[in-house]
């Protein structure tokens, strides 16, 4: 590593998100670990871990972020109709290793994956101790689709999905966004917006209006339960 970083050592600290580098966007430092309580306070403070097999550990906060506002989820009829077939059962927190394994052999157009056995190890343990969550979405007893990601406060940072049928990864979606606002969420951090997620509603903020939201949304507490292992399908009406 060359540039010209800030090296992070066994202090539970990170720099300003706003001393980020302009190019690459959002790169602000390197090293330290993935132990738990360094991965919630970097969440908490709008902070995420994004390196690929034999990098060391980058850590980002772009200039401008896209999130999802929960009511501006946009739910096409083709979706819709899908979720009242009954086609598929959807499951919250069932399989949450099941769904980082399928999301880290997802075929990437890049290098390859940014979800290292590294990370499959920390984010399983943060699913452990209670901090992240899984939907996943079934075809009998066949896992064909779901996502993961990261609750802190009143917002859930997605991570990553996968599909092995069409629109299941978007079916996970449709039901994240309903349990999310069952339960009050503010929205989803949806980290880099990219055109799949514009056209399931996601809008864009600068990082300071985004650390602002997420400020606020991060000294709201949801009970534990909400994270309870449900079967989405059932208690949720398309």
């Amino acid at each position: 590593m060359t540039l010209s970083l800030p090296k992070l050592d066994h202090r539970l600290q990170f720099p300003e998100p706003e001393q980020a580098l302009v190019e690459p966007d959002g790169l602000l430092a390197f090293g330290g670990d993935l132990s738990v309580p360094r991965l919630t306070l970097a969440y908490s403070n709008g902070i995420f871990p994004w390196f690929s097999e034999g990098e060391p550990i980058l850590w980002w906060s772009p200039t401008e972020r896209g999130i999802l506002e929960l009511d501006d989820f946009i739910c096409h009829k083709s979706l819709r109709k899908l979720a009242c077939s009954g086609r598929y059962r959807v499951t919250l927190n069932h399989d949450f290793e099941s769904v980082i394994q399928r999301c880290a052999r997802v075929p990437r157009t890049d290098k390859g994956t940014w979800i290292t056995a590294a990370m499959i190890a920390a984010y399983t343990e943060l699913h452990h101790q209670g901090w992240a969550h899984s939907v996943e979405v079934w075809q009998q007893d066949e896992l064909v689709g779901g996502l993961y990601g990261v609750s802190i406060g009143r917002v859930f940072c997605g991570e990553s999905m996968f599909h092995l049928r069409d629109n299941t990864s978007k079916l996970a979606f449709f039901y994240l966004v309903r349990w999310l606002k069952r339960h009050q969420f503010d929205f989803i951090d949806c980290q880099l917006p990219n055109p799949h997620l514009n056209t399931l509603g996601c809008s864009t903020l600068s990082r300071e209006a985004f650390l602002r939201r997420l400020q606020k949304a991060c000294i709201q507490s949801v009970s534990s339960k909400c994270w309870e292992s449900e079967t989405l399908s059932d208690v949720l009406q398309p």
